[in-house]
């Protein structure tokens, strides 16, 4: 069988390419660069736990540890008060702590993708074709033919293509798929220095700051990264005006002072604007500026847009190709990942085994609706965050500033509608209803990373044998204390073996000591992207056949959907704006105001060492 194509040689483009062959899937990426990237200080990625983790597993843990910060805490400040302070715990091998108190990974975008390129170089079923330029494609019911330009111009054959290639996508343009949303919904300035900051480890939101005249809409970021750098954003007034270098050394200096505790010393050591110890000017000028290496700086501009069809015959877009958000600190690269998740083991089973329509749609459904959710989430909360009007607010909700600072803080750590993982509740792949035990998960929500024993006596993380086919986990108290030979031919297990071996795809058995919510002898079916398909009381072979069987699109999901198309009046395929999303979200809130092909303009060139900043791309 051809390989699979994958259009786009940036972090979306490389996990799917890099979780296909892990699959035995060949896979043959097509980079229109020359396999360079660039080394931008200031662009940087904050991947959440569920994110962090498949790449980890993807071969690039090291470069999380070495290149990447886990915070040790972060705070959200409004003016001079602090609101509130989440404490992260250390990312601690036995997994004492629990998810919520991890803290996300920031790392430079230009590492995390080294990282991904040197671990595909070592793949046998993985090709980087560079300077390969997307020119054309066609297809047919076996396969999709691709033809390049550039130094190894030519035609390509693959089973499947998939269009990992930014906003401006080549691929969504040749299938003629529109792109609406919004553009610049926020934008930002962005600069990473090196310096030292009074909460060293620690990430702060800073709201309306004292420096900036404590006004509303004014907002300021620092989080830390690797060897003593920081990130900070400020998000800028709406417009388009140009920020000048010395504008935003202005908000630099400004920022450092205003967060700088030291008393007032004579300005006769004043050094130029990329450093030195400096006091400020104006407003609370007897703070010193601290010392300071500017090594980067850039604005970034995020447009909301959503593709109205994820899935074409035999070529799906993903990443910023069929997507854009990050307003209110949410994460486009987030979303980008977990299309590549998401899809990754959807065309490994239809690779090897031939895959129904509804399992392939069901990429569409589940990431479109997820990704749709996000940004009508963002939508609501925009006139509420950005209005400016803290002072009705605080009239009509008591307490509404914090509320608001929390919401912020939320997108930020990758919490609630802005930042959790995603729920695919009305999935197509859904087994037949059941009520099953009571456990903390709801089916189609991500797992628990819970410490569990594999067939080989070996203690690893739940999140560690992911990827692959399905996980039935068995909770079984005490079974820690015995011997593997003991307890893998007693009680329930060669019950389950058996069931394991009946079921319709590949499947793996792993024992856990507890499970949030879940008594003694559930049976937990986790699908390879670590969402939970359903919990079961005990050994149930038939039950857990039925659901393998929807899990890989079969009989139930056929039906499943072929129900929702009845009732929705089609496949949800290319309707109107926003339109129905699989986690059973309807009406897309969000005005198209732009309904475009996503080109946008192009913002204002800031003559600040580059014209704009992607730090979410593909």
């Amino acid at each position: 069988m051809d390989p699979v194509i994958v259009v786009g040689a940036g972090p979306v483009g490389l996990s799917l390419s890099l979780a296909l062959a892990r699959l035995g899937v060949p896979c043959v990426v097509l980079d229109e660069t020359t396999g360079e990237e660039d080394t931008r200080p200031a662009r940087t990625a904050v991947l959440r736990q569920d994110t962090a983790a498949f790449v980890g597993r993807l071969g690039c843990a090291d470069t999380l540890e070495s290149a990447g910060t886990r915070w040790t805490a972060w705070r959200t400040m409004r003016r001079r008060r602090l609101l509130e302070r989440v404490a992260f715990a250390p990312q601690a091998p036995d997994g004492a702590a629990a998810p919520a108190a991890v803290s996300p990974v920031h790392l430079p975008q230009h590492a995390l993708t080294r990282a991904l390129r040197a671990a595909l170089a070592d793949e046998k079923l993985a090709e980087i074709v560079t300077g390969s330029r997307l020119a054309d494609l066609e297809q047919d019911e076996h396969g999709v033919s691709a033809q390049t330009r550039g130094p190894n111009g030519t035609w390509w054959r693959g089973s499947y293509l998939i269009g990992c290639d930014g906003p401006r996508s080549t691929v969504r343009k040749l299938l003629d798929i529109r792109f609406p949303g919004r553009t610049a919904v926020e934008r930002h300035a962005v600069a990473a220095l090196r310096c030292e900051l009074p909460w060293p480890g620690e990430a702060l939101l800073h709201r309306s700051p004292p420096r900036h005249g404590g006004q509303p809409g004014n907002e300021v970021s620092a989080r830390p990264l690797a060897d003593g750098l920081w990130r900070l954003d400020w998000l800028l007034p709406p417009g388009r005006e140009l920020v000048t270098p010395d504008a935003l050394v202005a908000r630099i200096r400004d920022s450092l002072a205003g967060w700088t505790t030291e008393p007032p010393a004579d300005a006769a050591g004043e050094s130029g604007p990329d450093g030195g110890a400096v006091p400020a000017r104006g407003r609370g000028h007897g703070r010193l500026v601290p010392p300071y290496e500017l090594l980067d700086t850039g604005v970034h501009t995020v447009h909301h847009r959503l593709a109205r069809c994820w899935r074409q015959g035999r070529a799906f877009l993903a990443g910023d190709a069929a997507h854009l958000l990050g307003a209110l600190g949410t994460q486009g690269l987030d979303e980008g990942l977990r299309d590549a998740e998401n899809l990754a083991w959807k065309l490994g089973l239809a690779w090897h085994h031939g895959a129904s329509e509804v399992l392939l749609d069901s990429y569409q459904a589940e990431r479109r609706g997820a990704v749709a959710a996000r940004l009508r989430a963002a939508d609501q909360a925009l006139p509420l965050l950005r209005d400016g009007r803290s002072a009705r607010w605080r009239t009509v909700l008591p307490g509404a500033v914090r509320g608001r600072s929390t919401l912020l803080t939320d997108g930020h750590l990758g919490r609630g509608p802005l930042g959790s993982p995603p729920v695919y509740a009305r999935t197509p792949l859904a087994p037949p209803a059941d009520e099953g035990p009571l456990v903390e998960t709801l089916p189609g929500a991500a797992v628990t990373d819970v410490p569990v024993t594999a067939s080989d006596g070996s203690v690893v993380r739940l999140h560690d044998r992911l990827g692959k086919g399905l996980l039935v986990v068995l909770v079984a108290p005490g079974t820690g204390v015995w011997d593997r030979r003991h307890w893998q031919s007693a009680g329930l297990m060669p019950r389950l073996a058996d069931a394991v071996d009946a079921l319709p795809m590949a499947a793996e058995i792993l024992v856990t000591e507890a499970y949030p919510g879940a008594a003694a002898h559930t049976v937990l079916l986790v699908r390879p992207d670590g969402h939970l398909v359903t919990a079961l009381s005990g050994v149930r072979p038939a039950e857990m056949a039925a659901c393998a069987d929807a899990v890989r699109g079969g009989a139930h999901g056929r039906e499943a959907g072929a129900g929702r198309a009845r009732r929705s009046g089609g496949s949800g395929g290319a309707g109107g704006s926003w339109e129905t999303g699989s986690s059973g979200e309807t009406g897309d809130s969000l005005v198209s105001r732009d309904s475009g092909t996503g080109e946008g303009e192009p913002s204002a060139v800031d003559p600040v060492r580059t014209s704009m900043l992607h730090s979410e791309g593909d």
